[in-house]
């Protein structure tokens, strides 16, 4: 077994797992108003009508465009590793990503935000940790807008946040700031179908770490478990129809998030700028931002164990969780 000192030191020290036992995780699938999502999560009632243990928290993990529930098990192990694990894990592969099928209609973000309720309601789970990546981040953000009394702590990785939602929204000026979201958006929304049958073909001659490399800091670092899930994962339409929720998206809404918050993001990410954490703060003085260097888009994998740390809930924090939850 590698040295957990070793592999923190280390820029993307794990493959993905994708077997769901290697976790001690437990496979659902939920059906949902926009479609059926699947589950893996521990320490829930597999059954209705089992019980499980009621006072441990839940933590909810959302992933991104161009991911599943497979991207979270590098931060699953790093948690475990450093002696904090994830509380109760709920990965949910929103429909039409991951392992769930694709829905008639792809999700926006307040379809996201709805099927993640109904999964919660699903699994008996009232009150949650949220952590997202990327497009999942927005999803947390949102639904700790939409229902607050539900979150209990909220954790931003990589997120999609001012920079990206503004470029999406006005793309000639995107294509200055962060052309590489731009142009990606373009191509999807232009050939949604024909999209994933050429990355498939680009990577089958070889192209699987330059169509990689916008994404990851060092690329030819990070190992081919990553990246083959990465291409797979990307889906166009659910891409493109996650984007339009960017049309006239009012972030100061933000400042209604009533719990604690920690972001960590890439000073490199080519999906963000570097300011968009000092932003947050002023959305949200409350909040506590890691910058990573040498780190891309994907802080979770490219740094596990720094995003543990990012995200570790401070003593303050577990304090205000405990109180809004005694409140509820």
């Amino acid at each position: 077994m590698p040295d957990p000192a070793d592999a923190r030191r280390r820029y993307a020290p794990y493959g993905l797992e994708t077997r769901p036992e290697a976790r001690g995780l437990t496979r659902q699938e939920v059906a949902t108003r926009h479609g059926a999502a699947v589950v893996h999560h521990a320490g829930l009632p597999a059954l209705p009508g089992e019980h499980g243990d009621d006072d441990a928290p839940v933590t909810v993990l959302l992933h991104g465009a161009a991911g599943s529930w497979t991207t979270w098990t590098p931060y699953l192990r790093a948690a475990d590793e450093t002696g904090r694990p994830v509380a109760r894990p709920v990965l949910v592969d929103l429909p039409g990503w991951g392992d769930s099928p694709e829905p008639a209609v792809a999700l926006d973000v307040e379809a996201a935000v709805d099927v993640v309720l109904e999964v919660a309601d699903a699994l008996g789970v009232d009150r949650f940790d949220l952590v997202g990546h990327s497009m999942g981040a927005l999803v947390a953000l949102h639904l700790a807008v939409r229902v607050p009394t539900r979150v209990t702590r909220l954790g931003l990785v990589s997120p999609t946040s001012f920079a990206a939602l503004e470029a999406t929204d006005r793309p000639l000026t995107g294509l200055v700031r962060l052309p590489a979201l731009v142009l990606l958006r373009a191509v999807f929304a232009v050939l949604p179908r024909a999209s994933s049958g050429l990355l498939r073909g680009a990577t089958r001659l070889g192209l699987l770490r330059p169509l990689s490399s916008p994404v990851f800091r060092h690329v030819r670092r990070v190992p081919r478990s990553v990246l083959e899930a990465f291409v797979a994962e990307i889906r166009p339409r659910g891409f493109v129809a996650a984007t339009r929720s960017a049309h006239g998206y009012d972030t100061t809404a933000w400042s209604r998030v009533a719990c604690p918050v920690a972001a960590v993001a890439g000073a490199d990410d080519a999906f963000a700028e570097r300011r968009d954490l000092a932003r947050l703060r002023l959305v949200l003085p409350g909040a506590r931002t890691t910058l990573l260097p040498r780190c891309g888009h994907f802080a979770h994998v490219e740094w596990p164990f720094a995003t543990v740390d990012a995200l570790a809930p401070t003593e303050p924090a577990r304090a205000a969780a405990a109180d809004g939850e005694a409140r509820a």
